[in-house]
């Protein structure tokens, strides 16, 4: 069971502080210096004088102007539509589950068109005498990966 009854009722500043320290770890000119976000109500006051207190300047996007993220807007549709859409979550835990799977999925095996068809995380390439194509189920079978196997 989760500590919180949603994720929004975690207390934001431990995660903050937890934040800032990794950041301090490292190197100057790779610190986040921008925190870009929504105008949700979840980012109170408290949240604010945190980040303002970490040296970070706040970049508030416009409402409903998702085109300010699209990166982000990207990812949060590439995610509902090619996992969540197709599932009924069970209990709290399996929503953790299914994404870690996805996210997996989606750095060993989906193929990107910015990469030139192939997966951040890379794949070997396959030989291409061999004629025997196998299907590999990934996120439980909602998506595959295909291998050339010898016959």
């Amino acid at each position: 069971m989760l500590p919180f009854s949603c994720p929004f009722d975690a207390p934001k500043g431990s995660k903050q502080r937890q934040l800032a320290a990794h950041e301090g770890r490292k190197q100057p000119e790779s610190r986040g210096d921008w925190l870009l976000r929504d105008r949700d109500s979840i980012y109170s006051d408290a949240f604010k004088r945190t980040v303002s207190g970490m040296a970070i300047t706040e970049v508030v996007s416009s409402p409903a102007s998702p085109w300010q993220n699209p990166f982000v807007e990207r990812l949060i549709g590439s995610v509902r539509r090619e996992c969540l859409d197709h599932l009924i979550i069970l209990n709290a835990a399996h929503p953790h589950r299914v994404l870690t799977a996805y996210f997996r999925y989606y750095h060993r095996s989906r193929t990107h068109l910015s990469l030139k068809k192939h997966a951040p995380d890379g794949r070997p390439p396959s030989d291409g005498s061999v004629a025997h194509i196998v299907a590999l189920p990934e996120v439980g079978g909602l998506h595959y990966r295909y291998e050339r196997r010898a016959a």
